[in-house]
């Protein structure tokens, strides 16, 4: 690593760039460009040992016992509580500046006509994509996560990332018919969730799910009826049901948000990009509270060990993104790297409903 080609500018231009990338990737507007669900659903929690973990509670309600008094106080079973625990992984990416792309930037610094501005936006073009590989790639697990108890990385170099979130198997279930089946059970499928809950204790406040899931929701036939029935035109036929129709008829039947999850992801391996989806096709999380775990970080070594000459900068708390050349050949490099990972807590409260695995 050697000192940044652009190093003036560097110093003065990287921070402000990091800082803009940063507000755009937490944009929570309808018109952003991408949402990301691990910023609205995780806490931000700092790891001072480099280490992640997942705190698995079983809480039941147990009644005190009416004694009589100068009686003994009745021995109670207590509640068990584990905790997963892991290293964190280490994320990160690079991509440079070409010998060409440099001449051209030479040749625009040379021409006192172009604008500095204009000069400063391609040399630190490259800091956005960055910082948003690292955030694609935390949502790219935690999705994976949520909607299976087992976060894995789609993209890795060298070993890869698997984080057990140890949920219930007890709070996983099938389908009696598969969902393609437009006079399949869905609303006893989905019952049998809400009454398992119901028995633990907890109120499932929100569902999040796939298209699959929700158009083979949409199109079924008891769910088209019970739409029908709320809006008091039982017997008519009903067409299938558009999104914000079916989230009328969850709100309605069970008091829960229903939330589409239909993120698409860009992967790359030897230079070959491929599109594919984090969530398992086909299920639904059903989840009791807003925000249902953290996301762990800890400082990089890079950044309590700088390397001379490298312009650094911080993104959102966790994301060292760095500037720096090197030459045979020469190139101008931008980086990211980052210690963190998605964990659930409290899976007790997280339930699975897969409309694609029939169960007997």
């Amino acid at each position: 690593m050697e000192k940044s080609l652009y190093f003036q500018l560097t110093e003065k231009n990287l921070p402000v760039f990091v800082s803009a990338a940063v507000e755009l990737l937490n944009d929570k507007s309808a018109d952003a460009a991408q949402t990301y669900l691990f910023r609205n659903m995780l806490r931000p929690s700092f790891s001072a040992d480099g280490r992640w973990a997942s705190l698995l509670a079983k809480y039941t309600r147990v009644k005190a016992d009416i004694v009589a008094l100068d009686s003994e106080l009745p021995l109670k079973s207590r509640d068990s509580l584990e905790r997963i625990t892991g290293e964190l992984p280490k994320l990160g990416l690079k991509l440079y500046l070409s010998e060409k792309q440099m001449k051209d930037i030479d040749n625009m610094l040379a021409n006192t006509s172009i604008e500095e501005r204009i000069i400063v936006e391609k040399i630190f073009e490259d800091v956005p994509r960055v910082i948003e590989a690292i955030y694609e790639e935390l949502e790219d697990v935690f999705q994976s996560e949520l909607s299976t108890g087992v976060g894995l990385s789609h993209n890795n170099v060298g070993q890869g990332v698997r984080l057990d979130m140890g949920f219930y198997n007890e709070n996983k279930f099938g389908v009696k018919t598969a969902w393609s089946d437009a006079n399949a059970d869905i609303l006893a499928d989905i019952k049998q969730v809400f009454d398992k809950a119901k028995l633990d204790g907890n109120r499932i406040t929100d569902i999040y799910v796939d298209d699959t899931w929700l158009d083979n929701f949409e199109k079924n036939n008891g769910v088209r009826g019970l739409f029908g029935f709320q809006q008091s035109f039982a017997g008519a036929t009903v067409p299938v049901l558009d999104e914000e129709q079916a989230a009328a008829v969850i709100l309605r039947k069970w008091k829960a948000r229903l939330h589409l999850v239909e993120r698409r992801f860009l992967s790359e391996a030897n230079g070959e990009k491929t599109k594919f989806t984090a969530w398992q096709e086909g299920v639904a999380a059903f989840v009791c509270s807003d925000v249902v775990g953290d996301l762990v970080w800890t400082t990089c070594a890079e950044a309590t060990r700088p390397v001379a000459g490298v312009t650094y900068e911080t993104a959102d708390e966790f994301i060292l993104v760095s500037q720096y050349s090197q030459n045979d050949p020469l190139r101008e490099f931008t980086a990211s790297q980052a210690m963190v990972a998605p964990v659930l807590n409290n899976v007790n409260k997280i339930y699975l409903l897969n409309s694609t695995e029939v169960t007997a």
